[in-house]
């Protein structure tokens, strides 16, 4: 009776033992498709995301001389028109990131700061000028630099760079329902993400 019971104990343990060793197993593969699935979603999302506006401008450019003291003023003028093109883009290959399988959390460590870029088309017309005072290239940088910190602040101004921080938050909010719907915690440096609403108020 004792080797019957003795026997019974032993194959309970060993059963047991493989039963574990097999849930043990099967929480490491799950865990390991959870990571390659997250780091799959990462490569996906890591991409530029580009946002586009215009702006047209019509400048009068004035540039006055005196000339032999206060005798006379020699003045200088032109009409430009501006057509610019701008981009506001995030290269969200450049996020940095840390995965933790132990404690299932992904960590997005620094974000990419926007690239502005601008690219103005500027036509002269009506260029008016005289010996004392003529057009040099000194004044078509000038204009150029002009042009340049008014569309600066018209971007500002503008409603691109909250469309392209809402693009940028719609990109990102993709690792929050894939973390979430996978049981790991996306944070952001220390903090916990816990609905994507709070991606929007992230300081980047």
């Amino acid at each position: 009776m004792r080797k019957i019971l003795f026997g019974v104990i032993i194959t309970l343990v060993v059963l047991f033992t493989f039963k574990y060793c097999g849930d043990k197993h099967e929480d490491k593969i799950v865990l390991q498709e959870s990571t390659a699935l997250i780091q799959e979603q990462i490569n996906n999302v890591g991409k530029l995301i580009v946002t586009e506006g215009h702006f047209s401008e019509v400048f009068n450019y004035k540039n006055s001389k005196d000339v032999f003291g206060d005798f006379f003023t020699s003045e200088k003028k032109a009409l430009v028109v501006v057509n610019a093109d701008v981009t506001i883009a995030y290269d969200l290959s450049k996020i940095e990131f840390e995965v933790n399988e132990q404690n299932k959390t992904l960590t997005i460590i620094s974000i990419p700061e926007e690239e502005i870029k601008i690219n103005p088309d500027l036509e002269y017309y009506d260029i008016q000028s005289d010996f004392f005072n003529p057009f040099e290239a000194k004044d078509y940088n000038d204009i150029k630099n002009i042009v340049k910190a008014s569309l600066t602040r018209k971007i500002e101004a503008s409603d691109l760079k909250t469309n392209a921080k809402n693009r940028l938050m719609s990109e990102l909010s993709k690792f929050y329902i894939l973390t979430n719907s996978l049981g790991w915690i996306l944070q952001y440096n220390s903090t916990a993400i816990t609905k994507t609403e709070e991606l929007q108020y992230l300081k980047l």
